[in-house]
């Protein structure tokens, strides 16, 4: 099924050199500590919180997107926490490329591997690990420190594993991602 144009009012993004788009709309907390790996979409309302980092000195990476993602309206996207030897701490988060994270999930995953697909209204909890080519269902929410293993489909709160996805699921969400990307046009 072939994905419709979506239209968009220039003057609502800011486009960067490596192609992504970023709505005026969208909150970044800590921008030094976020890195966008190029043709990134981030929706109106995302919030993206580059700013919870450990504490000490220098400079450190809290959150790695990938290419050819799109974070969807209103979506949360947060480094992972913990109290450990009773010091309180945030760690990085890294997702990979061709991810799409659906509108009003909130995500605070270390790992989100590549061609993975976040549903609407999802809960990642902490320290969660997505491996490759997997799908999270629409209003999945995902206890905490779960490994979903690759070609995974989950579902249901708290989310199980209800199917698996066929090999070509990568090259699929990839080509979806590279085809949203190049029908997002500015008006």
């Amino acid at each position: 099924m072939e994905l419709p144009v979506v239209k968009y009012n220039r003057s609502h993004y800011i486009e960067t050199d490596t192609g992504n788009k970023v709505s005026r709309k969208s909150v970044i907390y800590g921008s030094q500590n976020i890195t966008l790996s190029g043709k990134t979409i981030i929706q109106a309302g995302c919030v993206i919180r580059g700013d919870l980092r450990r504490a000490g000195g220098g400079q450190t990476l809290v959150i790695a997107i990938g290419r050819y993602c799109l974070l969807g309206e209103n979506s949360v996207i947060r480094p992972p926490h913990k109290t450990y030897k009773g010091v309180f701490s945030y760690y990085p988060m890294k997702i990979g490329d061709y991810v799409a994270i659906g509108e009003n999930s909130i995500v605070e995953a270390a790992n989100i591997g590549n061609h993975v697909q976040i549903g609407k209204n999802c809960i990642i909890g902490r320290f969660a690990i997505i491996k490759d080519g997997c799908r999270i269902e629409d209003h999945t929410v995902i206890a905490p420190n779960t490994v979903i293993p690759s070609f995974s489909v989950y579902s249901g709160s708290p989310g199980r594993l209800v199917g698996e996805l066929p090999e070509c699921a990568p090259e699929m969400y990839e080509a979806r991602s590279k085809e949203f990307y190049s029908k997002f046009m500015a008006t």
